[in-house]
């Protein structure tokens, strides 16, 4: 629960940054123009929503991270319904990688 909420913490000063891209289009529109560092995928996302990201972060060499659930995630950006979030800044990325991975965030 703690890793959640810093994760929730770096997605909002992320967010108020402007380094953050959310929704599948424009995540998708993002990942084309090589402007994505991470994807973050709600664990309550549907399958096929699940399924898609996969296979086009797979295939664009874009590493996808499953965690916290949309209301979460929403919350976090101040947005509704939000199941995707793409990550722009690799700084903000890595951090996130960091929690997910047990190691400790900077600051």
């Amino acid at each position: 629960m703690l890793t959640n909420n810093r994760i929730c913490g770096l997605l909002g000063l992320a967010a108020r940054a402007g380094k953050i891209t959310f929704g599948t289009d424009a995540c998708v529109s993002d990942i084309e123009k090589n402007k994505i560092k991470l994807i973050i995928i709600a664990s309550d996302a549907s399958e096929r929503t699940k399924n898609n990201f996969n296979n086009f972060c797979n295939n664009n060499g874009i590493k996808i991270i499953e965690c916290l659930t949309i209301d979460e995630i929403s919350h976090a950006i101040g947005k509704n319904n939000k199941a995707v979030i793409g990550i722009k800044d690799v700084n903000f990325a890595n951090e996130i990688e960091k929690i997910i991975n047990g190691g400790e965030a900077i600051g």
